[in-house]
């Protein structure tokens, strides 16, 4: 069941929130995803269960499962990676891991595939996360 909330202006609401139950960034006062002008911006998700848990130390594994974070939280909006124009995804060691990246967008994303910035960084979030991936999707 998902949670949201509407900030409105005048009658219109202008922006939602978007998160599923259980919400495992409520904590973190972070939004899963929010809703506004026709798009959907989808916070970085990472290889972790649905209570926040990681889920494996290998990068595929925590990347299908950030993959499958992002559709649910995509999902809750009413959209799915069909929707996505535009992919971020964070890696803590391209040299090791852009073959996987590779093969997780070719796994998720079909054509025309989404715009996308692919980023190293020295960490994430927990010291074990290898991946985070955010999404823009196109609300219907």
């Amino acid at each position: 069941m998902a949670s949201t909330s509407v900030v409105e202006a005048g009658s219109a609401p202008v922006v939602q929130r978007i998160a599923t139950t259980p919400d495992w960034y409520e904590p973190y006062k972070i939004s899963q995803a929010i809703k506004a002008g026709g798009l959907i911006h989808v916070s970085g998700q990472a290889g972790i269960d649905e209570q926040g848990r990681t889920v494996a130390d290998d990068f595929l594994t925590q990347g299908r499962q950030a993959f499958a974070n992002v559709q649910r939280v995509l999902a809750e909006a009413g959209a799915s990676l069909a929707d996505v124009v535009k992919v971020g995804i964070f890696v803590t060691d391209m040299a090791a891991d852009l073959g996987h990246v590779i093969a997780l967008r070719e796994e998720f994303l079909s054509e025309p595939y989404p715009a996308d910035t692919l980023l190293e960084v020295s960490s994430l979030a927990q010291p074990e996360w290898r991946i985070e991936v955010e999404v823009t999707a196109l609300a219907r």
